[in-house]
């Protein structure tokens, strides 16, 4: 297989160097870089006797810090953080600055201070860059307050610029303080130049308060944003959208909508699949067809999750014929049904008892490679024990088994009620032994399973002594009332 020619990493450097260096980018874009041959090819660089160049080592390290996971290399970011600790190099500003970025994507934030002190001791001038990288390894360990105080007491006014300040707001707002994102936001904007917020910036603090429920903050904070002069994007009015429909203000949500389209920003498939499930969870069928319409007419395709919101309202309202059309249409368009997909069709037909549309449903899954989860299993083991299928309901919970899906305390119930109905208690109690023995946990319906089901087939020594096991557990027992 002959190579494909990698872009040098910098030049000029000696021949040898180039073919290292090559040769090193070579294996990781192929997943062929495994950790002892990148030793090795580093090893052989610094080796060499033209020096290796700070720019071409940076972009050797700029390279790992956004190499995708393979076999041979799972961490890149790691890997170039303990290149960089192995082999003594000589690294300028652009370097460390990648290597302090590598500690957060390595999930590594505590060596990135670390850096940061060998850089300072070097005395070599730090930039904005530096700051920022330094900054998000302060708040991945959540220590955003010395982050912030780093950003306002530490760093020259002429370095923070709108990303530096991001990376705090955004550490706030992931950590339910969005209140203290607001605050510093309104702190930028009294210091104006280049600590001014953007529109990411609003963005973020906008976002963490419909996180926090806080809709009305939020709201305002969107309003006051605009008054300020700037202009929401696509990301702001879809935030605004999407918890407008969670909230299920749908007239409000189509306000902004319509605001969103006069100010020239285009909705985007996030931006209706937010309405359209909006309308379909207040029961507006008619309405959320009508976006469906919209959306096609301007150019935005429908994805699985706009077909899937449609199918899961259609299946739950009875309507199983069209939610099938709507789940095909799918492949025809060349959007591949996920799992989520699936497993709404197939409660479908578990609805109208389609058992063998449903071994059909189960057959396309595996020829489209999709596998199935907990869910899908739970439905086709429901279905065909209701119908008094336990051999194929069996064979599926062993299947469940084989594909690796542990069984939840639901899967159980399903399987050791239906052997209790069908008077197959042995079978049950093998279930109910088999429960404890995986840890899954018990509750009472289970214990209750079993107490009915000795019961209706006159074994109430048996139903009395796992009354006595509840208590024991201290599972409250619940009064019998005879057949369920």
């Amino acid at each position: 297989m002959s190579r494909l020619q990698p872009r040098s990493f910098s030049s000029p450097v000696s021949s040898r160097v180039s073919e290292l260096l090559d040769e090193f980018k070579y294996h990781l874009g192929s997943g062929t870089l495994w950790p002892e041959l990148a030793h090795q090819l580093f090893d052989e660089m610094l080796r060499q006797p033209v020096p290796v160049s700070a720019r071409a080592l940076g972009g050797l390290f700029s390279a790992l810090a956004r190499a995708r996971p393979s076999t041979a290399c799972t961490d890149g970011p790691a890997l170039a953080i303990d290149l960089f600790n192995r082999h003594r190099i000589a690294p300028d500003i652009y370097t460390y600055n990648i290597l302090i970025n590598c500690c957060h994507r390595a999930c590594r934030p505590d060596l990135g201070p670390a850096f940061f002190g060998c850089l300072l001791k070097t005395g070599i001038t730090t930039d904005v860059i530096t700051y920022s990288s330094l900054l998000q390894c302060f708040c991945d360990m959540k220590r955003t307050e010395e982050a912030l105080d780093l950003l306002l007491h530490r760093v020259s006014d002429n370095l923070p610029d709108a990303i530096s300040y991001s990376v705090i707001l955004k550490s706030f707002c992931d950590n339910g303080r969005s209140q203290c994102a607001l605050d510093l936001l309104q702190m930028m904007a009294k210091k104006g130049a280049d600590h001014s917020p953007n529109v990411v910036s609003y963005n973020l603090v906008i976002n963490g308060f419909f996180k926090e429920g806080e809709i009305s903050k939020a709201c305002d904070l969107f309003h006051e944003m605009i008054q300020q002069g700037f202009v929401p994007d696509v990301v702001t009015y879809n935030s605004v959208i999407n918890a407008l429909c969670k909230a299920r203000a749908m007239d409000k949500a189509e306000v902004v909508l319509r605001s969103m389209v006069h100010n020239s920003v285009q909705p985007d498939v996030v931006t209706y699949n937010s309405l359209i499930q909006g309308f379909l969870t207040t029961g507006q069928l008619k309405e959320a067809f009508r976006l469906l319409k919209v959306m096609r007419s301007q150019g935005v395709m429908p994805s699985v999750v706009t077909c899937t919101s449609v199918m899961d309202y259609l299946c739950k309202h009875g309507r199983i014929k069209e939610a099938e059309e709507t789940f095909y249409s799918m492949a025809v368009s060349g959007r591949k049904p996920d799992t989520v997909s699936y497993s709404i069709m197939l409660l479908g037909y578990a609805i109208e008892g389609s058992l063998v549309k449903m071994i059909d449903l189960c057959e396309m899954m595996a020829r489209d490679g999709v596998v199935p989860d907990l869910r899908c299993f739970n439905i086709l083991i429901k279905a065909y024990a209701k119908y008094g299928r336990m051999d194929v309901a069996m064979l599926f919970f062993e299947d469940m088994l084989k594909q690796g899906v542990k069984p939840n305390g639901f899967t159980y119930l399903i399987v050791i009620s239906a052997f209790c109905k069908m008077g197959r208690m042995d079978d049950a109690m093998e279930k109910f032994n088999e429960m404890i023995d995986m840890g899954v946990p018990l509750d009472t319906e289970v214990y209750m399973c079993m107490v009915e089901g000795y019961f209706n087939h006159g074994d109430s020594m048996k139903a009395e002594e796992f009354i006595t096991k509840m208590k024991n557990r201290d599972i409250h027992h619940k009064p019998w009332k005879g057949n369920r």
